[in-house]
C-alpha cells in the first residue's frame, strides 16, 4: 500500500464528547463527585460545614457595620440587614462555583487524559458541590429571615424560580470558564476581576431603589443577575418594594438581560460542546 493510499485511510479520531458514555452514566457520575468533593472539603475539620457559612457571616458583618453606621445605605432600606445577608449567600455560590470551576478541568487532568470520561460533569461538579453548600446555608438564612420579623407570603413560593436561573446562569459561566482555561491560563486573573466587578454591578450590597439616577438603574438591570436578585429581595424580603420593570420604567429595559442570560447560557454550552473533545491535547 502506497503511503499515499495509507495516508487517505487516516481519519481524524475525535476525544470523548461532553455528554460521553450515556446520560444515566452522566448523571451518576455528577452526583458522585458533587457529593464526594462536598464531603472531602470538610472532613476533618473542627467546624465542618459550618466553615461554609462563617465566611458570609463574616462579610455580611463588616459589610453591615459600613452600609449602617458609615456609608448609611442600610439605615433608609427596609429590612437591609436580612436582605443583605440573603444576597451576600446567593451571590457567594455563584462566585464560588464559577470561581472553582475556572481550574476544575485542568485540576483533573489525569481523569480527562487516561480514561473515556464525560467532560461536562467536572466543572458542574464543582456547581454541584456549591449549591449544596447554598442550600444549607440558605436554611440559616430563612431562619435569620424569620427571626427579624418578616412574615411569609405567597411571593415566596416564586424564590426556588428565581434560584434556579442563578444556577442555569451559573452552570453556563462555569462551563465556558473551564474550558477556555485550557488554553488561556488568563482566564483566571481575569475572572476574578470581573467576579468583584459584578458584585457590585449586582444589587448585593443595596436595593435598586437608592440609585436616584433611571439611567444608571437601567444601565445595572443590563447584569442579567440584576433583575435576578432584585425579585428575590421584592418576593423574600420587602414585598412592597418596586419591580424590576418598575424600576426601569418598562419592562422592555429588561429585554437586554433576558438577551444577555440565553446568549451566556448559549454560548457556555456551545463552547464546551465543541472543545470538549479536544481538551486532552491542549492539556
Amino acid at each position: 500500500m502506497s503511503s499515499l493510499e495509507q495516508a487517505a485511510d487516516l481519519r481524524e479520531v475525535r476525544g470523548p464528547s461532553a455528554l460521553g458514555g450515556g446520560r444515566r452514566r452522566f448523571f451518576d457520575l455528577l452526583w458522585l463527585m458533587g457529593v464526594t468533593e462536598f464531603k472531602r472539603t470538610y472532613f476533618g475539620t473542627v467546624l465542618g460545614y459550618l466553615w461554609s457559612l462563617v465566611r458570609p457571616l463574616m462579610l455580611f458583618a463588616v459589610l453591615l457595620f459600613v452600609f449602617t453606621k458609615i456609608v448609611r445605605i442600610g439605615s433608609d432600606t427596609p429590612n437591609y440587614p436580612v436582605l443583605l445577608l440573603l444576597g451576600i449567600v446567593l451571590f457567594s455560590f455563584f462566585q464560588e462555583a464559577t470561581q472553582n470551576s475556572v481550574t476544575s478541568v485542568v485540576a483533573q487532568e489525569g481523569i480527562v487524559r487516561k480514561t473515556q470520561f464525560p467532560r461536562l460533569v467536572i466543572p458542574l461538579a464543582t456547581v454541584l458541590t456549591a449549591f449544596f453548600n447554598l442550600l444549607l446555608n440558605l436554611i440559616v438564612v430563612f431562619v435569620f429571615v424569620l427571626a427579624w420579623g418578616v412574615d411569609p407570603s405567597w411571593t415566596w413560593l416564586l424564590f426556588p424560580f428565581s434560584l434556579g436561573l442563578i444556577a442555569v446562569l451559573t452552570a453556563a459561566v462555569s462551563m465556558m470558564l473551564s474550558v477556555l482555561y485550557v488554553r488561556f491560563r488568563d482566564v483566571a486573573i481575569i475572572w476574578t476581576v470581573l467576579g468583584q466587578v459584578l458584585f457590585y454591578m449586582t444589587p448585593v450590597l443595596y436595593p435598586l431603589t437608592v440609585l436616584e439616577n433611571q439611567t444608571l438603574q437601567r444601565l445595572m438591570l443590563v447584569n442579567p443577575l440584576a433583575p435576578i436578585f432584585n425579585e428575590i429581595q421584592r418576593w423574600v424580603i420587602n414585598p412592597d418594594e418596586p419591580s424590576s420593570a418598575s424600576i426601569a420604567g418598562s419592562a422592555v429595559y429588561l429585554i437586554p438581560a433576558a438577551v444577555l442570560f440565553v446568549a451566556i447560557c448559549a454560548f457556555g454550552v456551545w463552547i464546551f460542546n465543541r472543545d470538549a473533545p479536544k481538551i486532552a491535547e491542549e492539556l
